[in-house]
Order: C-alpha cells, then sequence, then structure tokens
C-alpha cells in the first residue's frame, strides 16, 4: 500500500526535475515520466495540501520549484474543482512577475485547468512573448477558458498566433481556433483561409478542418485532397467530412473500406444518403414521441461544429439524452421501436397517464 505523503512525492518529484535539468538530455523521457506521475499522484491524493505546497513553491526564488509548483497546482486543480479559484488567483499574480520561460509555459498550462474566466487576459498577455516555446503553449492553453465570444480576446489572440513565425505556434492556434474554439465569424475564417494555404502540413491541415466545421464549402476540395493521401486517414480529418454538405461522398472514402471501426464508422457516416436516412429517422422519431408522450418535450440537437445527433427531453426528465445513432441501431432502424425504448426510461408526468411500459 502506497503511503507517502504529498511533501514526499513533492520531494521525489523535485529531485527527477533537478536531475533532468543538470542533465545532458533535457528531453529525458524516462525523467520526465517519473516528475509527471509523482505529482500527478500528489494532487490527487489531498488536494488541500497539494494546493498548500504549490503556493508555497510558486513563492520560491528558484525557478525550478516555481515551475514544479505551477504543475502541482495545474493537476490539483484538474482532481479538485474546489481549488481552482484560489489556484487563479495565485497564477495571475505569479504571472504580473515571472520572468523565467520555463515557468511561464508551465504557469499557462496550469491556469488554463483553472477554467477561470482569469486566465483569459493572462494568456492573452502571454501571447507576444518573445519565446516561441511560451507562445505555443498559450496557443494550446485557450482551450478550456474559451470566452465564447466570435471577437473575444481569446480569439484575437489565437488569429494573431495562427500567423506566427514558428509553425507549431500557427499549428496549435490554428487547431484551437478551428476545432476547440466553438464560435464563427468573418474575420475566423479569413485566417483559417490564410493558413490552407501554410507550408507547414500540420497547420494547413487544422485550417482544413476548421472551415469544415463551419460548413465553409472551400473545404471540400482540400479534404477530398487530405483523405486521398494514404497518410490523410486521421480521426479528425473523418470528422471534418462528416459535417460537410455534400450531396455526394467524397471520391477517397470508400478506399478506406474495410478498415479499423472507427475508420468504417466514420466512412459511412460521410455518406450523404446514410445521413439524409438518419435524419429522417429521428424526425419520424420526435413526431411518434409527440403523439405518444407529449410530456416528454422531445427534441433533436446536433452538435454546431460536429456530427453527433442527440434526442433530449423536457428538464423535467432530467439530463436523459440519447445518441440518435446508437438508438437507431437499437431499435433496428424502427422509429415506433426506438420511442418504445426512450419510453421505457421515463415515468410519465402527465395527470392521469398511465407509466411507460417498464419492460420490452
Amino acid at each position: 500500500m502506497e503511503t507517502d505523503t504529498v511533501a514526499e512525492l513533492v520531494t521525489r518529484a523535485l529531485v527527477a526535475a533537478r536531475a533532468i535539468a543538470a542533465s545532458d538530455d533535457p528531453d529525458d523521457h524516462d525523467g520526465w515520466a517519473e516528475y509527471v506521475s509523482l505529482l500527478w499522484r500528489a494532487a490527487s491524493a489531498d488536494g488541500a495540501a497539494a494546493l498548500q505546497l504549490g503556493l508555497e513553491l510558486i513563492a520560491s526564488a528558484d525557478p525550478i520549484e516555481r515551475g514544479a509548483g505551477c504543475d502541482l497546482l495545474r493537476d490539483t486543480s484538474y482532481h479538485h474543482e474546489a481549488v481552482r479559484a484560489g489556484t487563479a488567483t495565485a497564477l495571475v499574480a505569479l504571472a504580473q512577475r515571472e520572468s523565467e520561460a520555463g515557468v511561464l509555459r508551465s504557469l499557462a498550462r496550469a491556469i488554463e485547468k483553472t477554467s477561470d474566466p482569469r486566465a483569459v487576459p493572462v494568456l492573452v498577455a502571454l501571447a507576444d512573448h518573445p519565446d516561441a516555446e511560451v507562445r505555443e503553449e498559450v496557443a494550446r492553453s485557450f482551450a478550456e477558458v474559451l470566452t465564447g465570444l466570435p471577437d473575444g480576446p481569446d480569439i484575437r489572440a489565437l488569429v494573431g498566433l495562427s500567423q506566427d513565425p514558428d509553425p507549431e505556434v500557427r499549428n496549435w492556434a490554428t487547431f484551437t481556433l478551428g476545432v476547440q474554439a466553438e464560435v464563427d465569424s468573418p474575420a475566423i475564417r479569413a485566417a483559417l483561409w490564410e493558413r490552407t494555404a501554410d507550408e507547414h502540413a500540420d497547420t494547413r491541415t487544422e485550417a482544413i478542418r476548421g472551415l469544415a466545421c463551419r460548413h465553409d464549402p472551400r473545404a471540400v476540395p482540400f479534404l477530398a485532397e487530405l483523405l486521398d493521401n494514404p497518410e490523410g486517414a486521421h480521426l479528425l480529418t473523418f470528422s471534418a467530412a462528416q459535417i460537410t454538405d455534400v450531396l455526394e461522398p467524397l471520391p477517397a472514402l470508400p478506399e478506406y473500406e474495410p478498415g479499423d471501426d472507427w475508420v468504417t464508422d466514420a466512412v459511412n457516416a460521410c455518406n450523404p444518403a446514410r445521413r439524409a436516412r438518419l435524419d429522417a429517422f429521428a424526425w419520424e422519431l420526435v413526431c411518434t414521441l409527440d403523439r405518444r408522450r407529449p410530456d416528454l418535450g422531445a427534441a433533436v440537437s446536433m452538435e454546431r461544429f460536429g456530427w453527433g445527433r442527440s434526442l433530449g427531453v423536457d428538464a423535467a426528465f432530467g439530463s436523459s439524452s440519447y445518441d440518435i445513432e446508437a438508438l437507431l441501431a437499437r431499435a433496428d432502424g424502427d422509429p415506433a421501436r426506438a420511442a418504445e425504448l426512450v419510453t421505457a426510461d421515463l415515468p410519465s408526468t402527465l395527470p392521469g397517464s398511465p407509466p411507460g411500459p417498464r419492460s420490452l
């Protein structure tokens, strides 16, 4: 049984960090793996103790300790929601006085995990840092603190980072802007379109996916080109192809069948005729439920920048939600059968109405 205290685990993590710093191999994978594992265990074991130790470390004069403190606070925020506000407050203060690039990279990663809106101005300020690795970490770290505003400061920073001289900064900024930021505007599309001509292949691919997520028809020929490349069979590329509104399957898609389960599923989902059948099934299911159980308030929704379709019901029934495609498979394609499956799960709230069936 493991009996190490938070302090003991962090002490060992600091030993590993100092060994990495002193070695000739700054990318020592085994050393970093040990360091990461020790901090993760410390953070998960005791949130209050890890928070206190993390706050002490970021006040240290030693940059290795400040970096480890940020990493510990990041993991603690991940495991313990209660510490996030206090962590954000401390990291905002640290950002105002910190100058070491390595610590700032850890700070950017940590403040994202607080999910605190105060992280946005910190990241925006760091987006102009002279160190490319800091800017890359910033581009990675907006995802969990995005404002949801099409012209928010986070989006403007990401647009700027998508034009960065460093290819990996552009790559991560374009991914965050295109796929993770579920907002749309002419400025966002212009930034993504600009990157479709990027000489860095990964950046160009992320730009194409980002345009596809916004149902931009200019993405279609680029997606066809990616899928025609043997190296183009990436899950995110298939996901982007599923969202497009093309009337015929993209030419290269049949070449991917049969294959891994996720490839086959993605290829099937990219078929416009199949999508139309799924939409028809969803409509008939909602109509059937409305006739049989109007109290459910059943409705179908679709991810704004995704493929998935879900059946939801009135809030009075809790958080019940059904994946339409999975429901179609369970019901053998029969909307009436699918309606029975749903009503079997949900008791009636209408006065005088019999309860839904308990078994099928």
